[in-house]
């Protein structure tokens, strides 16, 4: 099987079943009892879900809006959240 079979349906998964299979990814490595041809396909298995993980965190980061007050103190609106202040 090709890795880009085997690795084809993360870009489906929502944000938190990506982080719960890479962390399983990683502990089995920490283990360090799997076999060298099975760590390279997890590795890489990894690999995909962080960057799936890393993607899902922008999106949402993006979309993150923080809410605007008038003189008075009354909320007057949105704008997007400066995540470098």
């Amino acid at each position: 099987m090709s890795e880009e079979k085997t690795n084809a349906d993360v870009a489906a998964l929502p944000f938190e079943a990506a982080m719960k299979e890479l962390e399983a990814i990683v502990a089995r490595l920490e283990r360090g009892d799997v076999p060298l041809e099975e760590s390279i396909a997890i590795y890489t298995r990894g690999e995909a879900l962080k960057a799936r993980c890393d993607a899902l965190l922008k999106q949402a980061e993006a979309r993150i809006e923080r809410i605007t007050l008038g003189a008075d103190g009354k909320p007057t609106g949105a704008a997007p959240l400066d995540v470098e202040s």
